[in-house]
């Protein structure tokens, strides 16, 4: 039976100043926190393996482009402040770079920390091979990926999870921060309370990022993935 994994780098993460690097990783680990009880019965563990490494399994694939979404959408909101790393306007415009997997795993425990078997093996060596960390010159074609050990499976869905990274790149911070409630499940009435906006405002900026097209997605990959 498949299990679903999401392994994910910050992008241009050492370009970013302490205390933004800090709040980040809070907002990382409230979301993981959330998800965890939302998703308690697929059994999400979520964890942030290093400061600019993260790492999400569940036993059921259902959620998994909810949830790389989320991360993506909640990290290109984040605001930071100007450095001299030329490096941070990458971290701006594509935020995070994600691989879910959707293949089987031996062993998912949360309490022990454990994920083993093949999807975490999937993800997490896609996002090593493409991993800019290191590099002084950055080169970024995709940030979102899809793999399964099931090749019918794999050409289902790599174009619109290819599709989602280019509108999703496109996205402004508050564009992005719009995506993210939406996609948590809050009405354009309820992100125009919590965010002190007018909802003609939030409107403005869900239809600039045609959340319309993220929606339908979102909910085919919910009503189809196996």
């Amino acid at each position: 039976m498949n299990a679903t994994t999401i392994s994910a780098d910050i992008i241009s993460y050492t370009s970013l100043s302490a205390k933004d690097k800090e709040h980040l990783n809070l907002k990382i680990q409230a979301l993981l926190s959330d998800l965890t009880e939302k998703y308690n019965a697929e059994q999400f563990f979520g964890r942030i393996a290093q400061g600019d490494y993260v790492e999400c399994a569940m036993l059921s694939p259902k959620y998994a482009l909810r949830t790389a979404l989320l991360l993506k959408t909640l990290v290109k909101s984040v605001e930071v402040s100007d450095t001299n790393d030329r490096r941070i306007k990458y971290f701006r415009e594509y935020g995070i770079r994600i691989a879910i997997a959707v293949a089987p795993l031996i062993d998912l425990n949360p309490e022990k920390g454990i994920i083993d078997g093949e999807a975490i093996y999937l993800s997490g060596r896609t996002i090593k091979n493409m991993s800019t960390s290191d590099k002084r010159k950055v080169v970024m074609k995709e940030t979102m990926f899809f793999r399964s050990l099931d090749a019918e499976q794999q050409d289902n869905y790599d174009a619109m999870i290819c599709l989602l990274d280019s509108i999703i790149s496109k996205c402004s911070q508050k564009q992005c921060e719009v995506l993210f409630y939406k996609l948590s499940g809050l009405t354009e009435k309820e992100i125009s309370e919590k965010t002190g906006k007018n909802q003609s405002t939030i409107s403005q900026h869900s239809s600039a990022a045609s959340w319309n097209a993220i929606e339908k997605s979102v909910i085919h990959f919910e009503n189809h993935i196996v």
